[in-house]
């Protein structure tokens, strides 16, 4: 039975709800990608260390218990490398179809000035997964069609007729139906709305941040929406599954009733109001009203209300020099205490940032409860971050930060 479903939201559109009463840590949700590219731009000098089909990290994957390099293989027509010969044989059929290969190989031998920036090479590497997802399965290319996403911000505008003008040039996808300019625009806005970066481990992390390893569409997970203060959170275990490396899993940070919307924050949580508003408007079109917005956007109206309050003040000073010094100190006094008391209650989500973000520096990662084990279903009070991987007690009144992986 699916703990989730799906429904149609009145100013939020698709979005996924609980069908069931839910409890700390449970896993609502387990995708697959239906396309997967490199995060590298075309031009880069080296071949990424990881398999151009599973996206396992070459040094560590092995069709063996133990890691060899003499399982790795290459295409017979490029220099992709692959962990395996079975990876090697999938991908022909798939990710890495004959069409696929010549394209990519030809982008790389000739890239053209209009393809010198990065941002551009990476957005041709997913039109090739996306056009080749049409060839290779029709079915799964009407799904990434189905998601959201119409229309590119006005800043991309130029992208969709360039690089659909250079695929075409190349080497048209065979067989595709509509292939136009308009195809790739759609293509390229359903990316940016949907698209999750699949992170490095935290073991590979160079100088503790966590890059990205891969892109993919994942179809069910991008029904989630956006809430600044999540009730759930993504996990990716890359380089630890035998099979389904680029899995990703949706765990509930605390208990949710029936019915409730189940959100993901598309960020780290700790960003402040404005640049929120700033990202969310450019890379996703919208405008948040989510709780903590709202609380926030009133501190902003509130600050905008203090510093004119003081303009004016600052002002009347200016009127009334002559006004006794001492009264000026005493009311200036009192001002500051009422301040400092309405201070108290300015954050009415600090639970959340005591509870649920993982507290290590410079991580910013979202803490949830690891899944139940066993036959026992109470919730675990072992919390996991989604960002660095530690595991950490749950403390009730948060006066213990011992990390149980040091």
């Amino acid at each position: 039975m699916e703990v989730v479903k799906a429904v149609e939201i009145e100013g939020r559109g698709r979005a996924l709800v609980a069908s069931q009463s839910l409890y700390g840590g449970q896993i609502i949700l387990t995708d697959s990608p239906i396309l997967l590219y490199s995060p590298y731009p075309l031009s880069s000098s080296s071949h990424p260390p990881y398999c151009s089909n599973c996206f396992t990290h070459l040094r560590t994957s092995s069709s063996s218990s133990s890691s060899s390099s003499s399982t790795l293989v290459s295409c017979p027509s490029c220099p992709f490398l692959f962990c395996s010969p079975d990876c090697l044989t999938h991908a022909l059929s798939s990710s890495h179809s004959p069409w696929a290969c010549s394209v990519q190989s030809l982008l790389r031998a000739s890239l053209p000035l209009s393809l010198s920036h990065s941002d551009r090479q990476v957005q041709a590497r997913f039109l090739v997964a996306a056009y080749n997802l049409a060839i290779v399965s029709p079915s799964h290319f009407q799904i990434l069609l189905s998601l959201q996403g119409t229309a590119l911000p006005s800043s991309d505008s130029d992208a969709p007729a360039l690089l659909h003008s250079l695929i075409s040039s190349l080497s048209p996808p065979p067989g595709v139906a509509g292939f136009s300019v308009e195809l790739t625009a759609a293509l390229l806005a359903k990316d940016k709305l949907n698209a999750f970066g699949l992170m490095e481990p935290p073991a590979l992390a160079l100088g503790g941040q966590r890059s990205v390893r891969a892109y993919g569409i994942y179809p069910k997970a991008s029904f989630f929406n956006h809430d600044c203060l999540p009730n759930a959170c993504r996990f990716d275990y890359v380089d630890t599954a035998s099979h389904r490396n680029t899995d990703i899993t949706i765990r509930v940070i605390h208990d949710v009733p029936e019915g409730r919307e189940i959100c993901l924050s598309y960020f780290p949580v700790n960003e402040t109001y404005a640049d929120r508003q700033k990202r969310l408007l450019e890379d996703y079109g919208f405008t948040c009203d989510c709780d903590r917005c709202r609380v926030e956007a009133n501190w902003k109206d509130e600050d905008d209300d203090d510093e004119q309050e003081q303009e004016q003040e600052q002002d009347d000073e200016a009127q009334v020099m002559d006004e006794d010094q001492d009264e000026q100190m005493i009311g200036s006094e009192n001002k500051n205490e009422v301040g400092d008391e309405g201070g108290e209650n300015d954050f009415p989500h600090a639970y959340f940032f005591l509870r649920y973000m993982c507290s290590r520096e410079n991580c910013w990662g979202t803490l949830a409860p690891l899944p139940p084990s066993g036959s026992d279903s109470s919730p675990s009070t072992i919390m996991e971050c989604n960002v660095c991987g530690n595991l950490k007690k749950a403390d009730e009144d948060f006066n213990s930060d011992e990390d149980m992986d040091d």
